[in-house]
């Protein structure tokens, strides 16, 4: 994959992982496509988030409920269960115009996108790219080709965004997305 940064005309090749490591984020990618693709409900997607999330920061797969009662695990429950996007409340839930109908199924992906980039593994840009990409084809209302996402772009709804081939959006950006459009280029 080549980037271009057209203020300075220069071009810099994206450095791959180790082959290793290339085979299995490929595989990880393929695996939660193939998962997102054939569960489009709020209430699997949310557990396929919830555990995911879990194995990410938790470093172990999710175990059902812990003990609530005991008060030394009550920041570990914490934790836990906000791994789960039932129970985030993002802002466009608060917006009077939403399509609740179209934002509930995913819901639970901007959540994943969100808490990817916080993540160390939001920090890998080769992983990343393809991670935010492979989401945004769920999320999105079209996705052409080649389109990159870097780390910590924020949108509100996502379904009502199209993002034409070729299209880069830049670190940190904002998208107001409250309505219909398309995007392309370098979006800052």
């Amino acid at each position: 994959m080549i980037e271009t940064n057209e203020q300075t005309h220069t071009t810099a090749e994206i450095p791959r992982p180790l082959p290793e490591a290339e085979a299995i984020y490929r595989r990880w990618l393929t695996h939660l496509d193939a998962e997102f693709t054939r569960h489009t409900g709020v209430t699997q997607r949310s557990e396929i988030v919830r555990d995911e999330l879990h194995m990410i920061f938790l470093g172990r797969p999710h175990g059902g409920r812990m003990n609530a009662m005991l008060i030394s695990e009550l920041p570990m429950n914490v934790l836990a269960e906000s791994f789960d996007p039932r129970n985030a409340v993002l802002p466009a839930e608060l917006e009077p115009d939403l399509d609740a109908e179209r934002f509930r199924n995913i819901k639970p992906l901007i959540w994943f996108w969100r808490c990817f980039d916080r993540s160390v593994l939001g920090l890998n840009l080769w992983l990343g790219l393809r991670f935010r990409a492979m989401l945004g084809r769920h999320i999105f209302a079209g996705m052409g080709r080649n389109v990159r996402f870097y780390r910590d772009v924020v949108f509100e709804r996502g379904y009502t965004l199209t993002f034409a081939d070729d299209t880069i959006v830049r670190p940190g950006t904002r998208i107001l997305d409250r309505e219909a459009g398309t995007l392309s280029g370098v979006i800052e």
